[in-house]
């Protein structure tokens, strides 16, 4: 195991104490936790990366209903092609 020297301001101090007392475990517990929880955020790719963002970040929209209101401003599909079909024929 290695070890490295970081400054931390002092009140992420307090809070990792805090959590370390609440968990009954040491400040370095809770921080090798940490920063393996950090690396195993960062090597997600894709759709795992971003599955759950919104509510990660507090949004109560339903990403299905948001996609069908904007789906719902495109024109049909069948008038699409019938303007071309009156394009062709001119």
């Amino acid at each position: 195991m290695a070890r490295f020297l970081v400054d931390v301001p002092a009140d992420d101090v307090r809070k990792l104490d805090e959590i370390a007392k609440r968990e009954g475990k040491s400040r370095a517990a809770v921080l090798r936790e940490a920063v393996s929880n950090y690396l195993e955020e960062s090597r997600k790719e894709g759709f795992e990366k971003y599955f759950g963002l919104w509510e990660r970040y507090g949004s109560t929209v339903d990403g299905l209903e948001y996609e069908r209101e904007l789906r719902a401003e495109w024109p049909d599909v069948g008038e699409i092609a019938s303007l071309k079909k009156k394009r062709s024929a001119a």
